[in-house]
């Protein structure tokens, strides 16, 4: 797992090449001016996040069901 930066969960290597990816997209479309909309690369990467925050989620909950108690 990667750990990105502390408010956000850890993400697998597709994950961080997945949003590595959108990134440069950005940065070339930010090469084209400022006035080029970049909303869709940033939802893009709203979503991989969202999903990684699912996925630490269930893999907490299934390591807590799992406890004897």
């Amino acid at each position: 797992m990667i750990r990105t930066h502390p408010d956000d969960p850890p993400l697998t290597g597709a994950e961080a090449a997945r949003i590595a990816w959108l990134v440069a997209r950005m940065a070339k479309r930010g090469l084209a001016g400022e006035e080029v909309d970049q909303s869709d690369l940033q939802a893009g990467i709203d979503s991989i996040l969202k999903g990684a925050r699912r996925r630490e989620e269930r893999e907490e909950w299934k390591t807590t069901a799992r406890r004897p108690k």
